[in-house]
């Protein structure tokens, strides 16, 4: 025996449907937001560029590094250079003399050398500098970016969870005023194809977009009002017009 419902109750169904297609749109929308794919592209992006951030910092950290140890060894040049002069001009005897001077020599070359290292290692030290600034400006143009979409994102999400409170709300009021076997038909067959219910407009089954066949369309008119009758098609409830089918 097929099932029975007022055709208030069928139409009523076709809001229900609308209802849950919004439901499902607002779902999507938390799940699945339009700025997801440039998020995740940013974010590998950002990956990148912290790491080419780290690389220069620990170049310019090398570099550093070096400059001092230089700085250290030209302190001890210069100690040595001062212990020389103080025993040369203590009035050293001469072989003594001829020795010292030999050692500040050499010191004074040994100084000009570490001079020459520690402007060419300042002159990377201020490249090194550089590219640092440029590594963290990149950075900083992506990260920038990407937390203006996940800020934009999250915002749209609240504004869908805060529809979706609503429309939950709308949905359980309609919900309230159907039969229960008619609800229950309508969820099986929705949770199994994704919609439960299909308005016929003249031989066109909207919701399943298929055409009923001639005799199709006779077997659904032979209905009664309150029969509740399913798409041969999509199984989905057919809510027929008001005024009858035209044969």
């Amino acid at each position: 025996m097929a099932m029975k419902a007022s055709p208030n109750d069928q139409r009523r169904l076709l809001e229900l449907q609308l209802i849950d297609s919004s439901i499902a749109r607002a779902q999507r929308a938390i799940a699945n937001p339009p700025q997801a794919a440039e998020i995740d592209s940013l974010s590998d992006r950002l990956v990148e560029l912290d790491r080419a951030v780290l690389d220069r910092l620990g170049s310019a950290d090398d570099i550093t590094a070096v400059i001092k140890r230089l700085e250290d060894d030209a302190g001890v040049v210069e100690q040595r250079r001062a212990r020389d002069q103080q025993r040369l001009d203590g009035g050293a005897d001469a072989k003594t003399a001829q020795a010292l001077q030999q050692e500040l020599a050499t010191l004074g070359r040994r100084r000009d050398e570490l001079d020459e290292q520690q402007l060419e290692s300042m002159e990377q030290l201020e490249a090194a500098q550089q590219e640092l600034a440029d590594a963290r400006a990149a950075a900083d143009e992506v990260r920038s970016r990407r937390d203006a979409l996940v800020s934009q994102r999250d915002a749209e999400a609240e504004v869908a969870r805060t529809e979706l409170d609503g429309i939950d709300a709308e949905r359980k009021a309609v919900a309230a005023t159907l039969p229960g076997d008619l609800l229950a038909l309508y969820e099986k067959i929705r949770s199994r194809y994704g919609f439960g219910v299909s308005e016929l407009r003249g031989n066109l089954s909207v919701a399943a977009g298929v055409e009923l066949t001639a005799a199709e369309l006779a077997e659904v008119g032979r209905a009664s009002d309150d029969d509740v009758v399913q798409c041969p098609t999509s199984s989905a409830i057919l809510v027929r017009p008001a005024g009858g089918i035209a044969l």
